[in-house]
């Protein structure tokens, strides 16, 4: 099963994901979505992306039902996107000496949480880092780049065992 993507007309970071026959209401990145993705442009990235690996906080919610690879997250990960460190675009344990974002957060949005096979192979310094599929925020604001979507729409996608994601180009339409 293919996941894909495409941007709304409405604003830049509305976006629809089709999965199988569904039709789901997504936020993609604040300034929509580039061919030309780099470090904190807030857009996301178009092409076809493995999905690499799911994670989830086991102390708030249910193991998802998926064929990934499946981990709970702990207190101590995070995920580089430092463009001048080894482990940019990488989990990495906290603490860490690189700028890094803590995935395990207060709010909800990483609850749930799938990791884009985005700039990992290898990863080139200042392209884009944290490509994921998360969890919308509670005001549905858009994202810094990343596929959000609610946690029941996020399920029903890992359960259908899709194994990549392709991001269209703006006005490109199904």
């Amino acid at each position: 099963m293919m996941i894909h993507i495409y941007a709304g007309a409405d604003s830049l970071s509305d976006a629809r994901l089709h999965c199988g026959h569904n039709i789901m209401k997504a936020r993609i990145g604040q300034n929509g979505i580039s061919s030309h993705k780099r470090e904190g442009d807030l857009c996301t990235p178009t092409g076809l992306y493995p999905l690499r690996q799911v994670f989830y906080r086991a102390d708030r919610i249910a193991r998802p039902i998926t064929s990934l690879p499946l981990s709970p997250l702990a207190p101590t990960d995070g995920w580089c996107d430092d463009p001048a460190s080894a482990d940019y675009n990488r989990l990495v344990t906290l603490p860490h000496s690189a700028r890094h974002e803590r995935l395990w957060r207060d709010d909800h949005v990483y609850d749930l949480l799938v990791v884009i096979g985005y700039n990992d192979a290898p990863a080139r310094p200042g392209a884009g880092s944290a490509i994921f599929m998360h969890l919308l925020r509670t005001d549905q604001a858009p994202t810094e780049g990343c596929v959000a979507l609610t946690q029941n729409d996020l399920r029903a996608v890992l359960a259908t065992n899709a194994q990549a994601i392709t991001i269209h180009p703006s006005g490109v339409q199904p």
